[in-house]
């Protein structure tokens, strides 16, 4: 073999690598304001076949009451759903009967909950490909004015499970 060959050879080698690596890092992202996010997020939910992770601080019993029957769904169908979300001690006194009962609700639907302290992250994760984060609380929104984007991504979904530390907490599928 000449030296001409092997570096022609290690340059198309090298085009291919970059090429693959490319595709698997590529994803498509798009961005909602609080007009147009339920529809694709509810899209997403219903289309879920593993699992949804949803990181929302706050808690609303009428935005969570709009969730119930989607959730109880997805549950008959073996979908794990895990919910992270502050602490009750950390709300305000006018506000933890509500949050008490919109626990009591997704608790009912099986919603696996986990309680972080201080949180205050806004996302959600499907089947390990769709993501949204931004600032909008999905399972707490209410008249005001908020972003999110959705990502679809393998990689970017697993990086995003591994930095938040969730596959310390739960087998998720």
């Amino acid at each position: 073999m000449s030296l001409v060959w092997l570096s022609k050879m290690a340059r198309c080698i090298c085009r291919i690598w970059k090429s693959a690596m490319f595709n698997l890092r590529k994803s498509s992202s798009k961005l909602y304001d609080q007009n147009t996010f339920d529809d694709q997020f509810m899209r997403d939910l219903r289309r879920a076949r593993k699992s949804v992770i949803i990181e929302s601080p706050f808690l609303r019993t009428a935005r969570v009451e709009r969730f119930i029957p989607i959730f109880h769904r997805l549950k008959k169908r073996g979908v794990a759903i895990l919910l992270n979300t502050k602490p009750l001690e950390e709300y305000d006194e006018i506000y933890k009967l509500q949050v008490q009962k919109s626990l009591s609700l997704l608790q009912s639907a099986g919603v696996d909950i986990l309680f972080t302290v201080k949180h205050h992250r806004k996302l959600a994760i499907i089947d390990r490909q769709v993501i949204y984060e931004g600032s909008l609380n999905i399972l707490s929104y209410h008249d005001s004015c908020e972003i999110m984007r959705r990502t679809v991504s393998v990689i970017e979904a697993k990086t995003l499970i591994d930095f938040i530390g969730l596959n310390k907490f739960m087998e998720v599928k």
